[in-house]
């Protein structure tokens, strides 16, 4: 290893994302939370009218036109908001903008990977907080938090791997008893069920340290394109607007997609209603063969792999793995006997319950 690079960089781990595999005829990919079905119509019009004179100079720096649209759809004002290009880059300017290298980051754990790759790239004092068993916010989440004088928070919701969600009142206490910014990583929110009217950007009328994430890989079904905003107060955002982002960091082609994408409301609840229906009936599918899971707000279901099946959740992902039907298995203490399933389309779903069918005979 070079002697220039920094000894917290040489001694860490980077990310590890999901299988990627390369395009194979009637393979199924339920393994990284990918929307199961594609953009708006309206994206293709917008890639079709692509000018290339937009492409020879430089982007509206601050996506105002985008940050309109997502003012409105959220109720909130422009100043509210930051583009990001995608999700992973907003973490990444929560984690420079509030976090010294030495001070504390909480998460609680098992959730997304990359919070410790990037606490570790900051060489931030990282400290996960487990989950209960039924995946509910730790106990005395933010008493510890308080201990570790924590500068930055970050709690998933819906929750990934488990998909439950956190209400409004849940986060507003937690907030209301920590000492820095907590940052609620809503990447999976769109699928939330409607009659829950889960509308977390009311938090931000009287908490002036809640940060809001949220992206268009999942909802919008542009995980290729990398676009996510963050929502908060005045005094979290301009920070992040003015000074740590990177100049231009949303091109114009990013800028227009997303305004294409998110002024289609009518096509993009169709969809979400659809995954929602879809995962509903495969709960019910898995449930019956004994993947139990716990109820979902995300595109995706955590199945229990029961040690009475005879083989183990890394058998079963393996197993499927060569029926070319790809599922997210975590080599993870918490995890281990778990499968993350992606919810697909019909037709994709049906197809994994008759591969889980054969593997289990039954």
């Amino acid at each position: 290893m070079s002697k220039f690079i920094r000894a917290s960089i040489q001694k860490m781990n980077g990310y590890s994302w999901g299988e990627q595999p390369g395009k194979i005829d009637n393979l199924i990919k339920l393994n990284t939370n990918e929307n199961a079905y594609p953009a708006s119509p309206e994206v293709t019009t917008a890639l079709d009218n692509l000018n290339l004179e937009d492409l020879r100079t430089y982007p509206a720096p601050l996506a105002d036109e985008l940050r309109a649209e997502i003012a409105h759809i959220h109720g909130i004002s422009l100043e509210n908001i930051v583009l990001t290009n995608g999700g992973d880059e907003g973490l990444r300017l929560a984690m420079t903008t509030f976090v010294n290298p030495g001070d504390s980051f909480c998460f609680a754990h098992p959730s997304y990977s990359l919070y410790p790759v990037l606490a570790h790239i900051q060489d931030a004092m990282i400290c996960p907080i487990p989950y209960s068993d039924s995946w509910e916010i730790p106990n005395q989440f933010a008493s510890k938090i308080s201990s570790y004088d924590a500068k930055l928070t970050c709690l998933v919701n819906p929750h990934a791997p488990s998909g439950t969600l956190y209400t409004v009142s849940e986060i507003s206490k937690l907030a209301d008893h920590i000492p820095g910014v907590l940052l609620i990583d809503e990447a999976y929110a769109d699928f939330v069920d409607p009659e829950l009217n889960y509308q977390s950007a009311s938090l931000l009328e009287n908490h002036d340290n809640i940060l809001i994430l949220r992206s268009f890989s999942k909802g919008y079904s542009l995980a290729g394109l990398r676009l996510g905003y963050l929502l908060g107060s005045n005094p979290l955002i301009t920070p992040i607007l003015n000074k740590t982002r990177d100049s231009y960091n949303v091109g114009s082609i990013q800028q227009k997609i997303g305004i294409a994408a998110i002024t289609d409301q009518d096509y993009a609840q169709s969809i979400w209603s659809r995954i929602r229906d879809n995962r509903t009936h495969l709960q019910k599918q898995l449930n019956a063969l004994g993947l139990t899971s716990p109820p979902s707000q995300s595109n995706f279901l955590l199945a229990h792999v029961n040690e009475d099946f005879g083989l183990t959740a890394k058998k079963l992902y393996q197993s499927l793995k060569k029926m070319d039907i790809y599922v997210r298995y975590f080599d993870d203490t918490y995890l281990k006997d778990h499968l993350r399933i992606t919810v697909g389309t019909q037709e994709q779903n049906t197809a994994l319950i008759n591969a889980i069918e054969q593997v289990l005979h039954v």
